[in-house]
């Protein structure tokens, strides 16, 4: 399987992207990863960490896209940078199942609209990252950025395209699906939030079990929780700043609290590792841009070689169970059976 990688996106770039494909092919050597960049500064990378070039290729890329540029402008008119290129590859050559970029947030979904196009009858594309939870498995949060205004339509669709993720990721038959509101009540929300609650508890396309108060996301409760962009993104920013807080308290209160706390924290340490693993965006991979025709996988910014490898391991799974093709057959069912309703109610 093909992968492409945007090998100068991210704030550690060109380095730990390249160490992370590197690992990811360490992981899996039936992995071909394309490198998009400035080829001598990706190879002076491999050869001064001493990784195999098996499974890499690279392609030269001038240019790079930045958090400053305008992101449709900048997928309009920088042809040489690595991403545009990297949505080339991805386009054009079949072999090509996926690409990862831990770039601007919103060139890579300007890039994913405007190149790769939505799969039909998706009313809008949406980031999708999985959270941890205190339960078994994480929780898919959709959306968390691409779309900042929402008609409530717009959250049935992410309803439905997260549920077929949290079904092929989790290996669950029926999501537990969740309104980001300001309260669990049905009456509680914005105009916005009411539509949609009306629109996502009438459907049978979804398991929905009501609105989900932004405290109860990492709960285990719900499977799935949508929300608008804005909200979403806030809800992730608050999980992770709140996660790196709390870590960092108590790190803090061992070191401050004399001998006795030090033998606790001794006692404690694998916990706190586990903890610090589930909490940590580099160990998780990236988030999943669903509702366009192929695999695309956004990593943090501040991805080190550990979350690039996951994100691409990610990328090779998805594009494995063809998440597009059952975005597309559940979308396809849901648009049918609306259109249906809406014809026997006139």
């Amino acid at each position: 399987m093909k992968i492409v990688v945007d090998a100068m996106g991210g704030d550690l770039a060109p380095e730990q992207i390249v160490l992370g494909a590197a690992d990811a092919v360490k992981a899996d050597n039936s992995l071909e990863i394309v490198l998009v960049g400035a080829k001598e500064r990706i190879e002076d990378v491999i050869k001064a960490n001493g990784c195999s070039a098996d499974g890499l290729s690279v392609v030269d890329a001038a240019d790079v896209i930045t958090n400053d540029d305008s992101p449709t402008m900048a997928i309009k008119t920088k042809k040489e940078s690595s991403l545009v290129k990297a949505f080339d590859i991805l386009m054009h050559d079949e072999d090509a199942a996926a690409m990862v970029s831990a770039g601007s947030t919103g060139a890579v979904l300007a890039g994913s609209v405007m190149k790769v196009r939505r799969i039909k009858g998706v009313s809008r594309p949406a980031l999708a990252p999985i959270l941890p939870t205190l339960k078994e498995h994480g929780v898919v949060l959709c959306d968390c950025g691409a779309n900042v205004d929402c008609k409530p339509l717009y959250l049935m669709h992410f309803a439905i395209m997260a549920s077929g993720y949290a079904q092929l990721m989790f290996g669950i038959q029926n999501p537990r699906v969740g309104l980001l509101n300001n309260g669990v009540e049905e009456h509680k929300g914005n105009e916005q939030t009411k539509q949609a609650f009306e629109l996502l508890s009438g459907s049978d396309a979804i398991n929905f079990v009501g609105n989900c108060e932004a405290r109860d996301i990492l709960s285990g409760n719900f499977d799935v929780v949508v929300a608008d962009g804005f909200n979403g993104n806030i809800a992730l920013k608050s999980a992770e700043g709140t996660a790196e807080a709390m870590l960092k308290l108590i790190k803090d209160g061992v070191y401050s609290g004399g001998l006795k706390s030090k033998i606790g924290a001794l006692m404690l340490k694998g916990v706190f590792a586990d903890v610090k693993h589930k909490m940590d965006y580099n160990s998780n991979g990236g988030a999943c841009f669903l509702g366009v025709g192929k695999v695309i996988v956004k990593s943090h910014g501040a991805s080190k070689r550990k979350s690039i490898c996951a994100s691409i391991l990610q990328a090779q799974e998805l594009a494995q169970k063809d998440i597009c093709k059952k975005i597309s057959e559940d979308i396809s069912k849901y648009t049918e059976t609306a259109d249906a309703v809406a014809g026997s109610d006139q």
